[in-house]
C-alpha cells in the first residue's frame, strides 16, 4: 500500500523510525502489521472526540495501531540502531511488556521521556533508555495531528 522500508522486512520487536515532514516518530513492530507507539490524545470528550488541550499536557497514551495507519504516506525504516552494542531483550519479554502497556497513560517529556526513549526501553531495557535520554530530544515532538 505504498509503504517504503529501507532495510530488511519487519520482524516483531523491530524499532521503526518514521520520517514525518517536520520530525521523526518512533514505533515498535509487534507483528501482523501492528505497532505500538505514543499518542497525545489521551483525553476525550463525552462524545468521543479528542480534547485538543490534551496535547498541552505532559501525558501520552500507549496505543496499538495498524502499521499503515501510523506510517500513512511517510517513509520509514527499521532502526534497531543499538543492536551491535546492546543486545535486545528476549522477544517474548519485549512483546509481553509492550502488550501490558497498551492503553496506559504515561508521562511525556520532549527531552527525556519521548517516543524514541519509549521504544528503546521496550527493545533494550531501561538501562539503554537512560543512555539515549537527551541525545535525540529533537526527534520526537508533538504535532497538531496527534502523533508524537
Amino acid at each position: 500500500a505504498g509503504l517504503c522500508v529501507f532495510q530488511e522486512e519487519l520482524k516483531p520487536g523491530d524499532i521503526i523510525e518514521i520520517f514525518r515532514s517536520s520530525c521523526q516518530h518512533w514505533a515498535l513492530y509487534l507483528g501482523e502489521q501492528q505497532v505500538v507507539h505514543l499518542i497525545t490524545e489521551c483525553e476525550h470528550f463525552a462524545d468521543g472526540s479528542p480534547n485538543p488541550l490534551a496535547i498541552l499536557s505532559e501525558r501520552v497514551c500507549v496505543k496499538k495501531d495498524w502499521l499503515e495507519d501510523v506510517v500513512r504516506k511517510d517513509r520509514y525504516r527499521v532502526n534497531n540502531k543499538h543492536d551491535e552494542t546492546h543486545p535486545p531483550l528476549p522477544l517474548s519479554k519485549i512483546l509481553w511488556q509492550t502488550e501490558e502497556l497498551v492503553g496506559k497513560e504515561m508521562p511525556y517529556s520532549l527531552s527525556s521521556q519521548n517516543c524514541e526513549n519509549f521504544v528503546m526501553e521496550l527493545r533494550y531495557g531501561p538501562e539503554m533508555s537512560e543512555q539515549v535520554r537527551g541525545l535525540a530530544w529533537e526527534t520526537c515532538v508533538c504535532s497538531p495531528n496527534k502523533w508524537l
